[in-house]
């Protein structure tokens, strides 16, 4: 996208993005699609604050370059899960996610997709992420644009953080 065609939303008050996707793009979560799920979760320190209220972060988070992320784990699924086999500790063997549908809660990186967050000229910038074009299936498959959701996809801790950079996986 041109920078021309990029728009700035005030997502909260005072707190704005430039948006580089085209605000037609529309995203819903769909039915037994756990392709994120199979990349390593990055934990921010609010995450894992939160995390620790729900599971135990010996058991299910794991050091990667200095920054935590939640543990991949061998899963009996054979779609939508890594190369390897593996998917986020917190998938289901039904898809579902036992952190969102049991505790009503999802960190931060969960959130965002599938969006990609970076920072710009200190600005920050919302786009889809590139691996999502080709592997996520929620992309315009409903009426929930997500221009006019961004609140959804945001948490507030994002303008907080010195590096929101969402390209760092496990």
């Amino acid at each position: 996208m041109s920078a021309d065609q990029r728009r700035r939303v005030e997502v909260y008050p005072d707190r704005e993005v430039v948006v580089e996707f085209d605000p037609e793009l529309t995203f819903e979560c769909v039915e037994d699609c756990t392709w994120c799920c199979h990349h390593g979760v990055l934990l921010y320190d609010k995450d894992l604050l939160e995390l620790a209220q729900r599971a135990n972060l010996a058991e299910t988070t794991t050091d990667f370059r200095g920054e935590k992320f939640v543990t991949r784990e061998e899963k009996d699924r054979d779609d939508h899960v890594g190369d390897d086999g593996c998917a986020c500790a917190f998938l289901r063997d039904d898809g579902l996610c036992t952190l969102h549908l049991e505790e009503d809660w999802k960190p931060t990186r969960c959130s965002v997709f599938p969006l990609a967050v970076f920072l710009e000229d200190g600005d920050l910038h919302v786009d889809i992420r590139d691996s999502a074009h080709e592997h996520c299936e929620g992309l315009n498959v409903s009426e929930r644009k997500v221009i006019e959701n961004l609140e959804a996809f945001l948490p507030e801790l994002l303008w907080e953080l010195e590096n929101p950079d969402s390209d760092r996986e496990l």
